[in-house]
């Protein structure tokens, strides 16, 4: 069963004003699965101006208080998982068991940032005369506004909600259209903890229209976005027309190097499943795979065959390990770049189209491309889809050069048994994340963000709540 999805507002379940919906389509056989509310003017108005109430009374609420409340919304989260996850499987696409973790993942998150609303700690200056205190205290920021994407429906949305809660912030969420249930159920549990009316809000429709609206309207006064660098630039660009604080987590081409001393096996078992998880749609997935010359061919080898391993099928099914992409527009995407490729020299050593036997449904094949140049659109361009490509390199400095060659710099990977290496890697990439000898990456406890076209600001860690915090500077003498 999938919900008619509604949208949250004022503490209220609600279809629009004017009635709109918007079909929702099950990825693996293209089924219309249910209708989800399409937010117009009105319904915009009304969460603005219960945003703004709901502000008033979360700022008051102390982070104790905050805490303990987030703190049973993880709970429910984890008790309604297998449900959730079930939901999220049948709009987006990707294996049960990646739903479920997904789920469970963000019950965690919840429960870090519920640690960190008590932890928001100002600090004391030592004044220049006696008699006087000098205090920087932190304030939540104010509403919010947040734009999350439909390749993670859940995660995406609950680090933005719970750094906001946590800080005393109220929020709307414009949640992805495509995948509108499983989010609007984290939200659920939020509201069923107890959350009050009017500090969660939840609108779907048209992305563009929602955006140039709520960004800037004067009840708001933080953007956070995860989404396209090209989007990103747009909704930055607006806020700061409005003096407004902004997060930006964009896209990226995440290198993944690998040196001749490595474990091979290891990395190449470990990068085919970051590479093929979620089918490819990740923003931090690597795609760049940058082999050093001596395990060059040994890495392709075991990288293909691993992929060749990939079960692809409808995300219910048994044994299932890579579902399909979440709409159809990513198939012309991914066969025109990898056409590009071809026409200039490319070889595609598995893969490379639509799964021949699917009659319906978004199934693209695991790829593995070599033989590549700067000059294809897939060196250039993210794929954000099942494709990866190998390329070898003689020195360290070719593969940093080939790392640090575009304008994004979000995730990167390494794999060497040598420690100076390992070091000079981490100095030497233009990241925002590295990860070296192992997958290590958005664990709530850790930054999560990039630099560059990447974006800017941390959707994890304790850097994380700081966006949703003003600081304060109070100075008072003895009179």
């Amino acid at each position: 069963m999938y919900p008619d999805v509604l949208l949250h507002i004022d503490g209220k379940w609600s279809a629009s004003g004017s009635g709109r919906t918007i079909p929702v389509v099950n990825p693996a056989n293209e089924d219309v699965i249910g209708t989800v509310a399409h937010a117009d003017r009105a319904d915009l108005d009304r969460a603005l101006d219960a945003t703004e109430r709901g502000f008033r009374i979360w700022r008051k609420t102390s982070a104790y208080e905050r805490a303990k409340l987030m703190r049973r919304a993880a709970d429910l989260l984890r008790e309604r998982a297998p449900e959730i996850a079930r939901l999220m499987t049948l709009e987006q696409g990707k294996p049960l068991a990646e739903a479920k973790l997904e789920t469970m993942n963000a019950a965690d998150t919840i429960e870090w940032f519920a640690e960190e609303a008590r932890r928001a700690y100002g600090r004391v200056v030592p004044a220049r005369a006696e008699g006087v205190y000098q205090l920087v205290v932190k304030e939540p920021v104010g509403p919010v506004a947040a734009f999350t994407p439909w390749n993670f429906p859940i995660n995406q949305v609950v680090r933005k909600l719970s750094a906001a809660l946590a800080a005393g912030c109220s929020i709307i969420v414009k949640a992805p259209e495509e995948t509108p249930a499983s989010p609007a159920e984290l939200i659920r549990c939020f509201v069923d903890a107890g959350v009050p009316a009017g500090v969660i809000g939840l609108v779907y429709g048209v992305p563009a229209e929602i955006s140039e609206y709520l960004i800037p309207h004067p009840v708001i006064r933080k953007l956070t976005f995860t989404g396209s660098t090209a989007v990103g630039k747009q909704l930055a660009a607006l806020a700061g027309q409005h003096m407004k604080r902004v997060t930006m987590e964009l896209g990226g081409h995440a290198p993944a190097i690998v040196f001749d001393d490595a474990d091979v096996e290891t990395a190449s078992k470990l990068l085919a499943g970051s590479k093929f998880r979620n089918a490819g749609q990740v923003c931090v997935s690597p795609t760049r795979f940058l082999v050093q010359e001596g395990v060059y061919d040994q890495f392709v080898d075991r990288f293909v065959s691993a992929a060749k391993a990939v079960k692809v099928g409808d995300g219910l099914a048994e044994g299932t390990t890579m579902g399909p992409l979440a709409n159809e527009r990513r198939i012309p995407a991914l066969e025109g770049l990898l056409a590009d490729a071809t026409s200039k020299g490319a070889e595609i050593r598995t893969g490379g189209s639509r799964v021949a036997d699917a009659n319906r449904g978004y199934f693209f094949e695991p790829t593995v491309v070599t033989n590549l140049t700067r000059e294809m659109r897939l060196m250039n361009e993210e794929p954000f889809g099942p494709v990866a490509m190998v390329t070898p390199f003689k020195s360290f400095d070719d593969a940093v050069e080939e790392s640090n060659r575009l304008p994004y710099g979000l995730a990167a990977y390494g794999f060497t048994r040598s420690a100076k290496t390992a070091q000079a890697l981490g100095v030497e990439v233009e990241t925002g994340m590295m990860t070296i000898n192992h997958i290590g990456l958005a664990l709530p406890e850790v930054p999560f963000g990039g630099v560059k076209d990447s974006g800017y600001g941390s959707e994890g860690g304790a850097e994380a709540i700081e966006a949703y915090l003003n600081p304060k500077f109070v100075t008072q003498a003895g009179l």
